[in-house]
């Protein structure tokens, strides 16, 4: 049954993305795009369009959209020469830093199959992933220090709603993503705006707790996990709200429910089991468990995919390590719908997650001005990769070690253990 009102809804979701999400100020430029797939996939041209003029009426100078086809990059995968997957093109990388470097906007639309690479080669699948991601390097680092004001927002499409829905037509499956997005990211509120802003506001009350504590550690105990999580001097924890190097407040994921900051890059040690299965690169990897030792990863398993993951933590010697440690309740409105997303954005969302690989300049006191040794001298890690994987659970028990040897009940059975 179609969803009544829909590009009524479509409308209000372009909103939310350029007031909420971007907070678009006028004479800016915006450029969409979509890194994992090479642009925005043709599917979600109807909610690009929406963005776009939401964009121009909220006094955008520009809108640039970079495209791309999923199908494309698979037909490469199974007719290319296989020598030559280390070749790429950079214009669209030239296109994102422009606006960068002119202090625009940049949003990044979702919509990918999980499955797209699947049964491919999994050697091929990993030098194409790291190609593009030594050419993406300027982008990331960029985002990673909050160089301007950025989003990242979900569209339905076809193949990632059969992988949603596996029980409906591929016509319902879409309806269907469309409408749990819808729900998600607050729309189906008499006034998302203000639900927003009111969100927001208790994860900011959040994240200040947690730095007044300053913990030096945490620890994780659920069943296949015991892990100690080591925190830098000066972690900065960071949640729903952030003030870009361009000097505008934006909210970088739309959903988000998480506050997150990182850690340690040399004092992680222990095992922790993931609680779901993490879609990279066109791939599943399932049931997978990581032993780490002084923060870097020492052995590994995986029921399924475990060549992906080896192939993700030989990205280079910093994807061994952890970039982020976020938290988030069980009771988010998407861990309550009670099945997977397959998308790392929306499912990052519904738990309490790790990533592996590098962190975010802004959530270390003064990290923005740090030189990559002076960023790893004080915990922080670089890596080409940012990989989130989720661990939560409701058995999952997180305690904050104090530097006097105490420890705090921050989360009990999935929860936060905490009133703010």
């Amino acid at each position: 049954m179609p969803i009544p009102d829909f590009d009524q809804l479509l409308e209000r979701y372009a909103e939310l993305t350029v007031r909420v999400g971007l907070n678009l100020r006028p004479g800016q430029r915006l450029i969409i795009n979509n890194p994992s797939t090479r642009g925005v996939p043709l599917h979600a041209a109807p909610l690009v369009r929406k963005i776009a003029a939401s964009a121009y009426k909220a006094g955008a100078r520009y809108v640039d959209v970079i495209w791309g086809d999923e199908s494309l990059r698979l037909s490469r995968f199974q007719h290319a020469p296989r020598d030559s997957f280390a070749e790429y093109s950079t214009w669209h990388i030239a296109a994102v830093m422009e606006f960068i470097r002119h202090g625009d906007a940049v949003l990044s639309v979702r919509s990918n199959d999980p499955d797209l690479l699947g049964g491919q080669d999994p050697d091929l699948v990993a030098q194409e992933q790291q190609t593009h991601l030594q050419h993406f390097q300027p982008i990331s680092q960029a985002i990673r220090h909050n160089a301007v004001n950025w989003c990242v927002v979900a569209a339905s499409g076809p193949a990632w709603a059969a992988k949603v829905f596996p029980d409906l037509s591929v016509e319902q499956a879409e309806e269907r993503l469309w409408q749990a997005i819808f729900e998600i990211t607050r729309l189906d509120r008499p006034d998302p705006v203000a639900a927003w802003q009111e969100h927001i506001r208790n994860l900011l009350a959040r994240s200040r707790y947690m730095n007044e504590k300053q913990y030096v550690a945490l620890h994780y105990k659920a069943p296949g996990t015991d892990l100690t999580v080591g925190l830098p001097q000066g972690h900065r924890w960071l949640s729903a709200r952030m003030t870009a190097a361009n000097g505008v407040e934006f909210t970088a994921n739309l959903p988000t429910e998480e506050i997150f900051t990182l850690p340690h890059r040399e004092r992680v040690d222990g095992t922790v089991r993931a609680t779901l299965p993490l879609s990279y690169g066109g791939t599943l990897i399932e049931e997978f468990t990581l032993t780490f030792e002084q923060g870097r990863v020492v052995s590994f398993a995986a029921r399924k995919g475990e060549d992906q993951l080896r192939k993700l933590l030989e990205t280079d010697e910093g994807a061994r390590r952890l970039g982020e440690v976020a938290l988030v309740p069980q009771s988010s409105p998407i861990a309550r719908r009670g099945h997977l997303f397959f998308d790392i954005l929306i499912d990052e969302n519904a738990s309490s997650h790790l990533a592996l690989g590098g962190a975010y300049r802004f959530t270390l006191e003064g990290g923005e001005a740090l030189t990559e040794d002076e960023f790893a001298a004080r915990g922080g890690n670089n890596s080409l990769a940012h990989v989130d994987f989720m661990v939560g659970s409701a058995e999952l028990d997180i305690d904050g070690l104090r530097a006097d040897g105490g420890r705090e009940p921050v989360m009990r059975g999935g929860e936060w253990a905490f009133d703010v």
